[in-house]
């Protein structure tokens, strides 16, 4: 077997095709040498993956970013990277080049990244695939946010319970902001967007990749969590609930801060039962004096 690992280690160094593995963290574990080369990492290098494009976008190389606000591309690519099993898409580079990258994910979340150069091939087509691209992703982004919008997570509650069926057990969650309308009749609408955006972001740095989290409506949050007992998802939601607790979003009120409830639940037969019953789960959390997570 150590063989094998060996060949193919060797076969990958010498091959132009891209090859790369992140961890469950989005550390990047392993590249070849054409890999490490597009995107400018050094030989030693294990970068996280965020760090990596912030830096390349800052530098103007690798991968083409089209935005003005780096933090919000970030927040809403990560809100769909490695969420899924297997997906495949075309990437521009800032040197001309374009490649056609897939991202293949474990359970364990270690994602396997190969990318081929496809500059060579008839571009006919390919403005509007890029089109195509940008509205598939505008579909499953919350536009005020920027993390996944109720019809992404959705599809990730069913990926769950699918594989629950397997033996695979999860937890989803339920955040609801604490007394948001009073925010919004004291402070005004224009400080209870500021306070969503904050809540999503500070939110989103502590979601593991293989978890979803998005906004499905108003001042209500999902946070998907795949593979995850019920004892692991208490102690996660609990450290966002501290975070939370902790921020001061408001520059023109130093002093106001917001906290947050949260009700989770494990897989049950359907989605709406299992969202139904993390509803309940928040509602009690709710009536225990807010600002805390309750499980059903």
């Amino acid at each position: 077997m150590d063989e094998i690992f060996e060949q193919l280690l060797h076969l990958s160094a010498r091959t132009e095709t891209l090859i790369a593995a992140y961890d469950g963290h989005d550390r990047l574990r392993y590249a070849n040498s054409a890999f490490r080369s597009v995107y400018f990492i050094e030989p030693d290098e294990t970068p996280l993956w965020p760090d990596l494009m912030r830096r390349n976008f800052e530098l103007r190389r690798g991968t083409v970013i089209q935005t003005s606000n780096f933090d919000e591309w970030l927040r809403s690519t990560q809100s769909r990277r490695g969420k899924i099993g297997y997906r495949a898409f075309e990437t521009d580079l800032c040197d001309g080049r374009w490649f056609w990258m897939t991202e293949a994910v474990q359970k364990n979340g270690w994602m396997l990244c190969i990318a081929s150069d496809i500059t060579s091939l008839r571009a006919h087509g390919r403005t509007v695939r890029q089109d195509r691209d940008q509205a598939i992703k505008a579909s499953y982004t919350d536009e005020l946010t920027g993390v996944a919008n109720r019809r992404f997570v959705m599809a990730r509650v069913d990926d769950m319970l699918a594989a629950a069926q397997h033996g695979n057990n999860g937890c989803l969650a339920v955040f609801d902001i604490d007394n948001f309308k009073h925010i919004n009749d004291r402070l005004g609408h224009h400080a209870g967007d500021v306070v969503l955006r904050d809540f999503a972001h500070r939110i989103h740095q502590n979601v593991r990749r293989n978890d979803c989290f998005g906004r499905v409506g108003g001042e209500e949050f999902l946070l998907v969590m795949p593979a995850t007992g019920p004892e692991d998802a208490i102690a996660m939601v609990e450290c966002m609930l501290t975070v939370i607790r902790f921020s001061r979003p408001l520059p023109e009120s130093p002093d106001f801060s917001y906290t947050c409830s949260a009700g989770i639940a494990a897989p049950s037969d359907s989605a709406s039962d299992l969202y139904r019953r993390a509803d309940q789960a928040l509602y009690a959390a709710k009536l225990s004096g807010r600002d805390r997570v309750r499980a059903a």
